[in-house]
């Protein structure tokens, strides 16, 4: 039983609608449906209306995000950031290949090609993906689609374009694609343009501005019982600013494949695929609104395998069997800067022939025992290794005899010279580089139908998550060196710690659902608790003040394992609420999230934890137009850690005026977001590093909001 909203969103009443699934059923191969998948926030499908980044689409099902640049921000489930969320773009892990997380692998795949996407938040399946303790977000353009004829022709194609006021931002999307009966070939491109935004008092929000391309080409065969999908991938970020960071973005190319088998049998499906994607990306500086000379390169790739076989037991129950298997390698270093003292005359060596191997393997039983009870269970088991070469500072040359007089520990405390890092470097090297991990999750999921009404769901997982190679092995300890290495947007400097140990989540979820006997209204409420042993977090090991005031003092930190807490609520309403002839349906969504976090040790609230929030929102469809009123409330952020000097921001109400016109083939839409034009800071948007630089004397100020934007599209399907 579904809810299905005007706008192709579909929230679940239970879990048994869209069980995980490894395989499409040949039945399934002849048209856009995605692969099923349980639903904590939600499934939902999109029509290539969406442009640039995904993130619009992926708040509505709860995803919050933390700032960083404008082609992607980075995803946060239930408080937890990074590498903890697990995201899968058609399946394939990509993994972010820098030192900022500039990267994403939301970065490499923009709004428009996005066909289907979903969110597993806290209790995921062991099927929906490993080494994650947030959840599982997976998005999907691999639909191929095929026609009732024999010969190879035109199918359909569209044209998306977008325009916003508040960053002049420009934006193009396009598809096209040729199929017959039994073949199909799909192309699809987005083109990004945008310079740095405005904020509510009509200033410029430096280092804000960006330019991206995507393309893919996705070629699909099949017969009665089989499909084989083959899909290319190309991006080109020339340049995009990251104002929270010290560096910005100066080109990121890469190509990526992916090879999809699905198979079909009498009481069995079997799914294989393997991916590969490769980047060479680039730090450095391309604006005036914030300069510098260094530069950063990082060349990696992934290559990862997967294999699901589905049996079924009898009509009702059946076991998911997965091997997987993931390679990622990356090489990172800083070019030295000819006639520099400080960054030569060697290449800086971060990161020296990086591995992460992971090897897993699963089991899952699902099963409608009966005609009200739902079960999902399931063991995982991987082996993850992660080892580096040796590495190097800018002064490599630089013998013993001439650092008689430093101990490696003062360099750790003391001057912040090139001699730090070279007794850093040396130390490294003469370690234990070499680290594997072996993890065990595991997941049980209930749903019970009460009434036909009434569904509770309850959820237990236990879930693992290994160190990066960057929270491993990012040796330098220079104010320099560790200020490269973060990706939280806090102007803070961090260093690895290869002692580091797996993240483990122990979390638990339940959910009720009440809907009108009429199908008018619909509630949910979430509750979670999660208990996090060795969570990475980081101590301080100094201060440095680079300007001297006394609002930018900042500290360097060392990732280290602690125990935390995060717990939170969730409250969400859809009712139609008013219809006629005249002025159409009427339809309301609401809902309230709060979520909280610590540390155990010190009851210090964790890092960029977002405040209450609500949103309220009204819609009318009338004929061809669709109306939406909608206002969003977040709460004073006063819960901050003090450690990171994360900074409080003040609540604020941001309200959004929309109106779209559909006719066969032809949309139209106009917005109005930020309506009144309201000035506010960005909880989870760290500090502007950017105008730190333009004038030092305001301190580390918190990242503001777009401003108001007078927004327009038009999207024609033919």
């Amino acid at each position: 039983m579904v809810y299905k909203s005007k706008t192709q969103k579909t929230y679940l009443l239970t879990p048994v609608a869209l069980f995980i699934s490894g395989v499409l059923s040949p039945f399934a191969f002849a048209d856009d449906t995605p692969l099923e998948v349980i639903e904590v926030h939600g499934h939902a499908q999109n029509k290539h209306l969406a442009l640039g980044s995904s993130e619009s689409l992926l708040s509505d099902l709860g995803v919050d995000f933390s700032a960083a640049g404008g082609v992607s921000n980075l995803p946060i489930l239930n408080g937890l950031m990074g590498d903890r969320v697990k995201v899968l773009v058609d399946g394939a892990d990509v993994t972010a290949a820098c030192a900022n997380h500039m990267n994403p692998p939301l970065s490499y795949i923009s709004a428009n090609q996005i066909t289907s996407y979903n969110v597993v938040a806290g209790v995921s399946p062991v099927s929906a993906g490993g080494d994650n303790i947030a959840g599982v977000i997976s998005v999907n353009s691999i639909s191929p689609q095929y026609s009732d004829s024999n010969e190879l022709g035109w199918h359909s194609g569209y044209v998306s374009a977008k325009y916003s006021s508040v960053d002049n931002g420009r934006k193009l999307g396009v598809g096209a694609r040729l199929a017959s009966d039994t073949f199909s070939l799909n192309y699809q491109g987005s083109f990004s343009d945008a310079d740095s935004y405005e904020d509510g008092n009509g200033d410029v929000v430096l280092d804000t501005l960006y330019r991206a391309q995507n393309h893919s080409l996705t070629a699909a065969m099949r017969d009665d019982k089989q499909q084989l999908v083959i899909k290319l991938t190309h991006q080109k970020i020339p340049y995009q600013g990251f104002a929270n960071q010290y560096m910005d973005m100066t080109d990121n190319t890469s190509y990526g494949a992916i090879a999809q088998y699905k198979r079909s049998f009498e009481n069995s499906e079997l799914e294989g695929q393997v991916n590969w994607h490769s980047v060479k990306h680039e730090m450095g500086f391309f604006s005036e609104e914030k300069t510098g000379m260094m530069r950063m390169k990082t060349d990696a790739q992934d290559i990862s395998t997967q294999l699901k076989w589905r049996i079924a037991l009898d009509k009702n129950s059946s076991i998911l069997l997965g091997q997987e298997y993931y390679n990622y390698s990356i090489d990172d270093w800083w070019p030295c800067i000819e006639g520099s003292t400080m960054m030569g005359p060697d290449d800086y060596v971060n990161i020296n022939n990086g591995k992460r191997e992971r090897i897993a393997a699963f089991a899952e039983f699902e099963s409608q025992i009966n005609t009200k009870l739902w079960l999902n269970a399931g063991v995982r088991i991987e082996s993850i290794n992660t080892h580096v070469g040796e590495v190097q500072s800018y002064n490599d040359d630089m013998s013993m005899t001439d650092m008689d007089d430093m101990s490696s520990m003062e360099s750790m405390t003391m001057s912040d010279t090139s001699t730090d890092n070279t007794i850093a470097a040396q130390n490294f090297n003469a370690g234990d580089r070499d680290k594997t991990d072996t993890i065990v999750d595991a997941n049980l999921l209930i749903n019970y139908q009460i009434t036909n009404y009434d569904e509770l769901q309850f959820g237990l997982a236990r879930k693992n998550r290994a160190p990066n190679l960057y929270e491993r092995y990012s040796w330098g300890v220079s104010t320099m060196a560790t200020t490269m290495i973060g990706w939280y947007g806090d102007g803070n400097g961090y260093i690895g710690n290869p002692d580091l140990d797996v993240e483990t989540a122990h979390t638990i979820s339940a959910t009720y659902i009440k809907s009108a006997k009429d199908d008018r209204w619909r509630l949910s409420t979430n509750v979670w608790y999660t208990d996090v042993s060795d969570y990475i977090d980081a101590d301080i090991v100094r201060s440095f003040n680079s300007y001297d005031l006394d609002n930018t003092a900042r500290n360097i930190y060392q990732f280290t394992n602690v125990d935390a807490i995060l717990y939170g609520a969730k409250i969400d309403l859809t009712a139609n609420i008013y219809e006629s002839k005249d002025l159409g349906n009427w339809q309301l969504h609401a809902n309230v999230a709060n979520t909280r976090g610590k540390r155990d040790d010190t009851n210090q609230p964790l890092y960029q934890i977002k405040p209450l929030q609500t949103q309220l929102g009204i819609s009318q469809q009338i004929g061809r137009f669709e109306n939406a009123l909608s206002w969003q409330w977040v709460d004073t952020k006063s819960r901050v850690d003090n450690d990171r000097f994360e900074n409080q921001t003040d609540s604020y109400s941001l309200v959004n005026l929309s109106s779209k016109a559909t006719w066969d083939s032809l949309t139209l839409s106009a917005e109005v977001s930020n309506v009144f034009d309201e000035y506010y800071q960005l909880p989870l948007g760290g500090v502007s590093i950017a105008s730190l630089k333009q004038d030092s004397s305001n301190g580390f100020e918190q990242l503001v909001g777009q401003g108001r934007s007078f927004n327009v599209s038009v999207s024609y399907a033919f």
